[in-house]
């Protein structure tokens, strides 16, 4: 014959379902991990965009106006300028980012 259930238990699991639909779980360790893997693959295609798109432009222009290395040289500094604030911009979103988690959590404890 079947036992009644442990309402305790029961109970505690509703709580822990209830919790996690709220969405009030803190997230693991890997979510946070893949979370930064993905900012960084973000800013490492920043920078290599910015290099493409200036060397694009670059050759384009060098093409067209026949003075082969000057402008291809000089639109991919400016293209690697253009990744790297880019990515720096992106560093200051996330570190504005955690750091508003961290205020947030720091008032909730209080």
């Amino acid at each position: 014959m079947a036992e009644d259930p442990d309402h305790e238990r029961l109970r505690r699991l509703e709580d822990r379902l209830r919790e996690t639909k709220l969405g009030r779980e803190k997230t693991s360790r890997t979510e946070e991990h893949f979370s930064q893997a993905n900012m960084a693959w973000r800013m490492v295609i920043e920078l290599v965009s910015g290099l493409g798109i200036g060397f694009g432009i670059g050759y384009g222009l060098d093409t067209v106006f026949g003075t082969m290395p000057f402008l291809l040289v000089l639109f991919v500094f400016l293209g690697l300028a253009a990744g790297v604030k880019t990515m720096l911009r992106t560093a200051a979103e996330m570190q504005d980012k955690r750091q508003a988690e961290q205020d947030a959590a720091r008032d909730e404890g209080m």
